[in-house]
Order: structure tokens, then C-alpha cells, then sequence
């Protein structure tokens, strides 16, 4: 739907303050003066527990996180989180105080593609299109057509999806998205590197010269070194349809450029009230505000996921490729817009400006403004100013191993 009024949006930073009493919850912050800082959210108030676990991966690779966050004596709060989240927006920034970064540090950042149908023949349709969004409508309804079967019915790896396979191969239909999103191969790949995701308020970027572009909301699992899943939180996983669509071999372009991952706004442990069980039933809600007033919305239901997200994680951390420092994995997205925005024909894409919110009832609601990526803040904190900070701190072995309340 388009909105008439002028009005420029503003960036919600709300949660859910019953949510996150109920919950486990743990998130990183910038500390003016002094550095990244590892905190607690409990009953609304943030607490700073760098000197007991310098790392969010440190924390991760304790057996109990939840039980550890618990015996630790807690200092006076830094902040409340309300002020917290204001000040995660950096048009009104007080530079002072403490703001939202993106609630992992060392662990690797990856992300599993095309593992809902609807999104699967997206990624058919852009691969069709050559990145053209003008040739969409008209290779989306001949594929429909042709394919003649419910994807999100087919279970990937099995003799059904293995007959499918066989029958679009004779038709000549047959996709490198197709094989990842119904055979036996889930598509993981590195999204971004350690340290170079942002948080909570901050602004995303779009490659300046793409010109067909949009969010990809997720349900993102905080998992440790030896492959145990610890905790849950939101992500953008920004996605540049034009790139991709020339060409899978532009993957990395399309997906890792400067502030093209957001994570947050906090991490949610998995804990007696929340479970694997409630992310595979997690409902995930998208919401673009444009500056013109376009707005976008829809709803993300991850009991329609083609593949288990603990498969996923087993496909990822295996005796074939290990993490040390843990991972965070992007589940993939129903998403893919096709709502027009300015020429009919042409679907949705970016615009500077554009304000994204990705909610969930049980992780909160992570909020980005849009811009490019040689417009955002350059990425220039990376693992020897993390080192470098924590030295001066005290707090290197804090960073490695969770020092004992």
C-alpha cells in the first residue's frame, strides 16, 4: 500500500518490555570512551558484565549460559533499555552515552539460502530475468505454470523432489536455485565477517550501483563452536536481486558489503520459556517506510521453512568445517517483494532514506534506516582494535574464557 503523507518516517526503537523481562537476554554496546562492552538485559535495565565475559563468543561456549548469567553479581546499571534504543539511532545520538552494536563479536557470520518455496522461485525468477526486474511479472507466471507443483509440499533430499528434479531437467527448467532449495544440499555461505555487522538503529547499505534491491527478514541462531544452539535474534540479511540475478558468481557482491548485515536488537538465550521449538514457530513481521510514504508490510511464518533449522546448523559445523569461535546462521526468508513502488512492472526496491523494522513477538523488533554502502559509516573496528581495547581494559581474558563470579 502507498501512504499519501509527506511526512519523513522516523526510527521506531521499541521492544517489548514483557518480553525481555521473561527472557534471557544479552546484547553488545558501545561504551563511550572505552570500547565494545558485552551486557545483560534484565527486568529493562542494562548491565555491563565485560569483566566477568569480555565476548559474546566466550559466553556461548560456557555449558549453561543462561545458569552463568545468573550467578553473576550485577554492578549498577549502565542505562534503561528505552534510552538505550534511542540512543542506537544515530540522527539523535548523544555521544556520551552508551548505544546498541550488533549483539555477536567473534563468531562467523553465515547464512543458508532458498529454504522457503516462495523465495525459491524468486531466486528462479531473478536467475530468468538476468537482474532485469522489468522481465519479472512475465517469467514469474510462466514458471508457475510449467512447474505445476506445490514446492513448499516437496521435501528436500527426497525420491519426490528427486522425480521433480528429473521431470524440470526434461523440460530444460531445471535452476542452481532449484537443486539448493528441493535437493539434498542446503546453500550456506558467509554473509559478512566477524565484527563487521550492525546493530539496532544503525543505518544499512544498498551497493550504490544496484537498482533492484531489498530486505531479507530472519530468524538468525547464535550457535557455538561445537555446534550446540544457544540463542536466537533478528537479522536483515540485505539482498541485491539485480547482482545476483546477472550472475550467481556475484553472490559475495550482492551479499557482503559495507553495513549489509544488521543483527539484533539483542541476543534471546534459549532458556526454560524459550526453546528451538519457538523459533521453528516463530512468525516474523516486515514493515518499509519510505520517505515518500511508500509502505511495505508482510508476515514470515517459519513453519514454512523447506529445510529444519537444526539441519541447517549440521550442514553447516561438521567434521568437514569447524568454527572455533562459534557462528550466528541467517534461516533464509519467505520474503521477496514484487509490489510495485514507482514504475508498474518494476516491483520494490530500496530508496535512501527507507526505514526497515523486522519483528517477531519473542525476539523484539530490529530497526535499520537505508542508505548506501559508501555512504554508511565506514567499517574500521575489526579484530586488532577489539584486541587492542579489551588490552587496555583488562579484560583479554575475559574475552577468551567467562571468568568464574
Amino acid at each position: 500500500m502507498t501512504d499519501q503523507s509527506n511526512s519523513k518516517p522516523s526510527l521506531p526503537l521499541s521492544h517489548d518490555a514483557a518480553v525481555c523481562n521473561s527472557g534471557s537476554w544479552v546484547g553488545r554496546v558501545w561504551l563511550p570512551e572505552q570500547g565494545p562492552a558485552v551486557v545483560l538485559v534484565k527486568e529493562g535495565a542494562v548491565h555491563d558484565i565485560s569483566a566477568h565475559v569480555a565476548t559474546v563468543s566466550a559466553l556461548l561456549e560456557v555449558a549453561d549460559p543462561v545458569a552463568y548469567l545468573r550467578s553473576l553479581p550485577l554492578a549498577d546499571a549502565l542505562t534503561e533499555l528505552p534510552a538505550l534504543l534511542a540512543n542506537s539511532d544515530p540522527r539523535q545520538r548523544d555521544i556520551s552515552k552508551p548505544w546498541l552494536l550488533a549483539p555477536i563479536d567473534l563468531q562467523a557470520v553465515k547464512a543458508a539460502g532458498v529454504t522457503f518455496a516462495a523465495s525459491l522461485l524468486e531466486r528462479v525468477v531473478e536467475e530468468q530475468a538476468k537482474g532485469d526486474p522489468a522481465k519479472a511479472d512475465a517469467i514469474r507466471d510462466t514458471l508457475a505454470s510449467r512447474i505445476g507443483a506445490d514446492l513448499s509440499q516437496i521435501v528436500p533430499g527426497s525420491a519426490q523432489a528427486e522425480a521433480l528434479r528429473a521431470v524440470l531437467v526434461e523440460q530444460g527448467l531445471w535452476s542452481q536455485y532449484l537443486e539448493v532449495g528441493i535437493g539434498p544440499d542446503a546453500e550456506v555461505f558467509t554473509k559478512a565477517q566477524p565484527l563487521s555487522a550492525v546493530g539496532h538503529g544503525a543505518d544499512i547499505g544498498i551497493h550504490p550501483k544496484s537498482s533492484w534491491n531489498n530486505p531479507e527478514p530472519e530468524v538468525v541462531l547464535a550457535v557455538s563452536s561445537d555446534g550446540s544452539i544457544k540463542g536466537a535474534m533478528l537479522g536483515n540479511d540485505v539482498n541485491l536481486r539485480d547482482f545476483e540475478g546477472r550472475s550467481a558468481l556475484l553472490l559475495s557482491k550482492a551479499k557482503d558489503n559495507n553495513a549489509s548485515t544488521s543483527l539484533g536488537p539483542l541476543l534471546r538465550l534459549f532458556d526454560e520459556g524459550f526453546s528451538l521449538d519457538d523459533v521453528r514457530n516463530a512468525e516474523v513481521d516486515l514493515r518499509v517506510e519510505g520517505e515518500e510514504g511508500f509502505i511495505l508490510s508482510g508476515r514470515s511464518s517459519m513453519q514454512q521453512i523447506s529445510r529444519d533449522p537444526l539441519d541447517l546448523v549440521q550442514q553447516t559445523l561438521n567434521e568437514n568445517h569447524q568454527y572455533p569461535d562459534g557462528l550466528v546462521l541467517f534461516l533464509g526468508t519467505l520474503f521477496a517483494p514484487k509490489q510495485d513502488r514507482d514504475q508498474p512492472g518494476n516491483g520494490f526496491t530500496h530508496k535512501p532514506g527507507d526505514v526497515v523494522t523486522i519483528s517477531s513477538a519473542q525476539l523484539g523488533a530490529l530497526s535499520n534506516r537505508v542508505t548506501t554502502s559508501d555512504q554508511a559509516p565506514q567499517w574500521n573496528f575489526g579484530l586488532r582494535s577489539l584486541i587492542d581495547s579489551l588490552s587496555r581494559r583488562g579484560l583479554l581474558d575475559a574475552a577468551v574464557t567467562a571468568r568464574q563470579p
